[in-house]
């Protein structure tokens, strides 16, 4: 199975790299099944149900979302009716919507996908992460139950992340990290066939500050104050990302590729 996933889109401007690039994308390199992150997609800080809907229209199979999950209000609502959007597994034990998905792609193959905030340096408490994904995935073995799954784990600490990369090894397809907005060069196949980036990047300009337009970013390292909201950037956007292809039999990854189309980075692919 060939897997496309793309790291966190940034307002307006990622939203239309998304759909203008994506459609490609799936025709070039024959992708069975992709999965984006749209936490940051609306205004820089949640999902409204209009714009998860665009990124579905555009090729999206399943969208994550992350700690903006719910910035947008209208999201509590939309959650409920859209099984292809997945909130946090432990964002809250009250929180609409839900954490994991099986779905399938054009060749009725089953593709388990889950999402779980990570706890260290993030501003609030989550439940732990590790039991959260432990839970899926015993229910979830790859080969098995599902032909492939991925893990999205979204937090700030990269030694999380690697934490939950071999934590998973052998036990999913593909875990990859999101919420920094900077893609990391460590794209790699782990020891016991689990595909890891720890962090996929951003759908977003990189002429910014993580995607946001630069002055009241840097006006608020420089001077402590701040004088403004932030706005997403709107220059050229590089989708940035990870390309997977998988065993249907094991669920293990056989190739794994780091992504960046357009905008100012340099290019990758598979």
């Amino acid at each position: 199975m060939k897997i496309l996933f793309l790291g966190d889109v940034v307002g307006r401007a990622g939203r239309a790299a998304v759909a203008e690039v994506l459609p490609k994308l799936r025709q070039e390199w024959r992708l069975d099944f992709v999965v984006v992150n749209g936490e940051n997609a609306s205004g820089g800080m949640g999902l409204t149900g209009d714009h998860a809907r665009a990124l579905l229209q555009a090729g999206a199979d399943c969208i994550t979302l992350g700690d903006h999950a719910f910035d947008q209000k209208d999201m509590l609502q939309f959650i409920e009716t859209e099984p292809r959007v997945l909130r946090p597994l432990n964002y809250a034990k009250d929180a609409p919507g839900r954490g994991q998905g099986v779905f399938s792609d054009a060749r009725g193959r089953k593709v388990l996908v889950c999402q779980a905030l990570g706890q260290v340096f993030m501003k609030r408490c989550f439940d732990d992460p590790f039991s959260a994904v432990d839970a899926v995935l015993r229910a979830h073995p790859p080969g098995g139950a599902v032909q492939a799954s991925l893990v999205d784990i979204h937090c700030e600490a990269t030694s999380e992340k690697m934490g939950m990369g071999h934590f998973c090894d052998g036990r999913a397809s593909v875990v990859v990290g999101t919420h920094t907005h900077v893609p990391t060069a460590d794209a790699q196949i782990l020891p016991q066939g689990t595909a890891f980036q720890s962090d996929a990047g951003m759908c977003g300009d990189y002429n910014s500050v993580i995607g946001m337009e630069k002055t009241e970013p840097m006006r608020r390292f420089v001077s402590g104050m701040a004088r403004g909201r932030f706005q997403p950037a709107m220059g050229d956007v590089t989708l940035s990302g990870l390309y997977v292809e998988t065993d249907d039999r094991t669920g293990k990854a056989t190739r794994v590729a780091m992504v960046r189309q357009g905008g100012r980075l340099e290019q990758t692919g598979p």
